[in-house]
């Protein structure tokens, strides 16, 4: 029975960074969510976000060096990034148990969020002047959000899209967010001890294999598919399955 159950988390884990790298292959982003949405309904959203740190790391490092505007990326955007490591350490410092009790049902919430957001195309624009503001703000608070559900795209995402950056730029910017959202998730993981354990770095490691495998399809078929109708299917996906978990802490 118990050799069954752990075959049945292998190949769960397996599927997942598999579909989430295709994700990414095509659209450019969505490991993270993809991952947690779906490991989040066989297991607590931190022993997830264990799992999460080496995919997520690489990916994001493959995608972050893709341009070649990394220093005046890093220049522009070093507040977001100082407050994102801010809002992730505080928030996993300060929160208290009995709300991450309900992690699970806030990573739904996380996800449906997303989804609408998506799915209704919005994409702000951050005036120039109110960066120096801005910035640290959405960063803290994607921080936050980060610590308690192990993603870290809203409102990062929004944020940045709205920097008014041609697409290889905008690409290489989410690199850079998503790469250091995942050094501080994994500095957070580790000091509550979550990265400290062999089989857990092992499972990680483990997972790049399907992730980057089908991150390469994905971007084979990118050229070859509708990257917008694709688009659309992710985001109605990540809708049902975010409502699902959010669902979860109700009933």
């Amino acid at each position: 029975m118990e050799s069954t159950f752990l075959s049945a988390q292998i190949a769960l884990i397996g599927f997942t960074f598999l579909l989430a790298g295709l994700v990414k292959g095509v659209v450019g982003l969505g490991l993270p969510t993809v991952a947690m949405g779906l490991l989040g309904l066989a297991m607590p959203p931190a022993q997830a976000a264990a799992l999460l740190v080496a995919p997520s790391m690489v990916t994001n490092v493959v995608q972050l060096y893709s341009g070649p505007r990394l220093g005046q990326l890093a220049r522009r955007m070093w507040p977001m990034l100082v407050a994102i490591c801010v809002g992730t350490w505080l928030a996993a410092a300060l929160m208290p148990a009995s709300l991450m009790v309900h992690a699970t049902s806030w990573l739904g919430v996380a996800l449906v969020l997303y989804a609408v957001l998506g799915l209704a195309a919005f994409h702000p624009k951050v005036p120039a002047a109110a960066e120096h503001w801005l910035g640290p703000l959405a960063g803290v608070i994607t921080g936050a959000v980060t610590a308690v559900t192990g993603v870290f795209v809203i409102p990062a995402l929004p944020y940045i899209q709205g920097l008014d950056l041609d697409r290889e730029t905008l690409v290489q910017a989410l690199g850079l967010s998503f790469t250091v959202s995942t050094i501080a998730l994994a500095v957070s993981l580790a000091m509550n001890g979550a990265l400290l354990h062999t089989p857990v770095l092992g499972a990680s490691v483990l997972a790049l294999l399907p992730a980057l495998g089908g991150m390469f399809v994905g971007q084979w078929l990118r050229h070859r598919i509708s990257a917008t109708r694709f688009r659309k299917l992710f985001f109605c996906g990540l809708l049902l399955l975010g409502a699902e978990l959010a669902l979860r802490g109700v009933f």
